[in-house]
């Protein structure tokens, strides 16, 4: 076998094993989260006039599709500028939903409030992240421009 035909056998075997080693890692990935997004309201009703009202109407809305509850605490919301919120002490109910406002509000177990004083989802364009308590992404989402 010559030098050329050696190093085309080892290319086609390397890349066998690369691509049963990627079969592999896939057939052990985590199973799908019960967790979705669910409605986005990036762009609060009426003029984005910085009020404690337009901020509370202004929301990300994280359903359970699954029969179980989820304990969200230490999971994140974000966006793409990097605007983080961490669920405290939360348990999401099973076919329940949580809508998570940007503004000050007090939390119930349908509502969650970020208590900032400013806008966190850009009307034009943005990204919301989920990740669970071990910065795994469980969901994301896009609109407008990228």
């Amino acid at each position: 076998m010559s030098a050329r035909s050696t190093a085309q056998l080892f290319a086609v075997l390397a890349a066998g094993a690369a691509l049963a080693g990627a079969t592999a890692l896939s057939a052990t990935a985590a199973p799908r989260s019960p967790i979705a997004f669910g409605t986005i309201q990036y762009d609060s009703p009426g003029k984005d006039d910085g009020s404690q009202r337009s901020l509370d109407a202004e929301w990300v809305t994280i359903s359970n599709t699954g029969r179980s509850s989820v304990n969200l605490k230490g999971w994140t919301l974000s966006d793409r500028s990097h605007h983080v919120y961490t669920f405290g002490g939360f348990t999401l109910g099973g076919h329940a939903s949580v809508r998570v406002h940007t503004g000050i509000g007090r939390n119930s177990r349908g509502d969650v409030y970020q208590n900032r004083r400013a806008y966190v989802w850009n009307n034009t364009g943005d990204t919301a992240t989920l990740r669970d308590n071990h910065s795994h992404v469980v969901v994301t989402r896009s609109w407008g421009r990228r």
